[in-house]
């Protein structure tokens, strides 16, 4: 992942705000939300910050036709590193079983104000004009997700960042809140991406998995020449999350990943600790499912170390573990759920874990024969990918179009996802 500070003169204030006078004109934002199923070019931005927490990133997407079926092109991408202290704040909040509601209150405000710096920061950098875009999809940094097992049967979750500070600093319609009606109508309120794979990965020629290896691992599969309603998908287990943890505690705290995997190459994973760890019920869990830091987070990975040591393991040895667990877990899945629906065929991977070397063999190893190739073998940016993907939910949510897949998410019906905030005059 790449880790480069944008710096664009004049469009940020300290500290990453977006400074009020920079607010741009843009159109009555009701007139824009009124007209836009109409357009047949129109421009769109997507923000988020995934289960890492490392980094927003942002996608200016072009739609290419009209309506919700639109193609999508990805025009520009970045990426801005969250302030450490800020990261801090993040999974803290995120791990905390209790938080001040003024807490929330700051970090709400405080991730708005960055990801309207944000938003500018790529307009500028494009030397795009913030009254050609249409509408920003933002999905905001999930702080609490609870699966419908572990919710007594409604499933929960809750993003933050200010949709109401992006909209005022840019002036530009923001569609936010996106898994809300997932949730309420049923579902899991995750995954979301799926409906996007579908729109812009499937084949009549293959049939693929799209592996997406983020703070949590998550696959869409995608039978050849596949329905939507064909589609399944959910996340695996952990992906990066326990992984980064055991980096920062092995460090001290100066590392918030394993860089290029160094940590767990110089190590041996432990079989016995591996096969306790794959003992855990989540794994046999029948999609629809998902999850998150609260199972697989910092908690979870303290829980690793400590089973490493009562196991006489080094710390290497328990983040070579947590590196092998989560690529059993994703095969563990696959032979598990899809295998008995179809083929597997070729699994395109995403994600800060595609940047691991040391995860992507352990993948290799154990997907065999099924081949793993990167995202962009499709002709998609893999940083992209779901900044891209929350641009398409906007786009179809503008249009008044359905953006879950019930099948993957198990809600009840499709549903039109996001609140929508106006933009407005500076």
């Amino acid at each position: 992942m790449r880790r480069s500070r944008l710096a664009v003169a004049g469009s940020t204030g300290p500290r990453g705000r977006a400074r009020r006078g920079d607010r741009v004109a843009h159109p009555d934002g009701l007139l824009v939300i009124r007209d836009y199923p109409d357009r047949t070019n129109a421009l769109v931005i997507g923000v988020m910050t995934g289960t890492s927490a490392d980094a927003v990133d942002t996608a200016l997407v072009r739609f290419e036709g009209a309506g919700p079926d639109a193609r999508p092109r990805l025009i520009a991408y970045r990426e801005t590193p969250l302030d450490p202290a800020l990261r801090r704040e993040v999974l803290e909040i995120a791990a905390a079983p209790r938080i001040e509601p003024e807490r929330l209150m700051r970090l709400d405000v405080a991730l708005g104000e960055l990801y309207a710096a944000s938003v500018l920061e790529l307009l500028a950098v494009s030397a795009v004009d913030p009254a050609t875009i249409a509408g920003v999809g933002l999905h905001g940094q999930t702080i609490r997700h609870v699966p419908r097992a572990e919710g007594d049967g409604q499933a929960m979750s809750w993003q933050l960042g200010s949709a109401a500070i992006l909209a005022e600093r840019t002036g530009l319609v923001v569609v936010s809140d996106f898994r809300s009606a997932d949730t309420a109508a049923g579902g899991e309120g995750a995954p979301l991406v799926p409906l996007v794979d579908w729109w812009l990965f499937r084949s009549s020629e293959e049939d693929r998995v799209l592996l997406n290896l983020g703070g949590i691992a998550n696959l869409t599969w995608l039978p050849r020449g596949g329905a939507l309603e064909r589609v399944l998908a959910f996340d695996t287990g952990p992906g990066n999350a326990v992984i980064d943890a055991i980096a920062g505690r092995m460090s001290g705290g100066s590392h918030a990943y394993d860089v290029d995997g160094r940590l767990a190459a110089g190590g041996r994973a432990n079989d016995a600790l591996l096969a306790e760890l794959m003992t855990d019920e989540y794994f046999t869990r029948t999609p629809p499912r998902s999850t998150g830091r609260e199972r697989f987070g910092a908690a979870y990975a303290d829980h690793v170390l400590a089973r490493a040591r009562a196991l006489s393991l080094t710390p290497a040895d328990a983040i070579a573990t947590a590196t092998e667990l989560t690529a059993t877990a994703v095969a563990d899945a696959l032979e598990r759920f899809v295998t008995p629906r179809g083929a597997v065929g070729a699994i395109y991977g995403s994600g800060g874990g595609m940047k691991n070397p040391t995860l992507v063999a352990a993948l290799e190893r154990r997907l065999a024969p099924a081949p793993l190739r990167a995202l962009e073998t499709l002709g998609v940016e893999s940083d992209g990918k779901e900044a891209l993907a929350f641009a398409a939910l906007a786009h179809r949510t503008l249009c008044g179009a359905a953006g879950n897949v019930p099948a993957a998410t198990g809600a009840a019906h499709p549903a039109v996802l996001g609140r929508i905030t106006p933009g407005r005059w500076a």
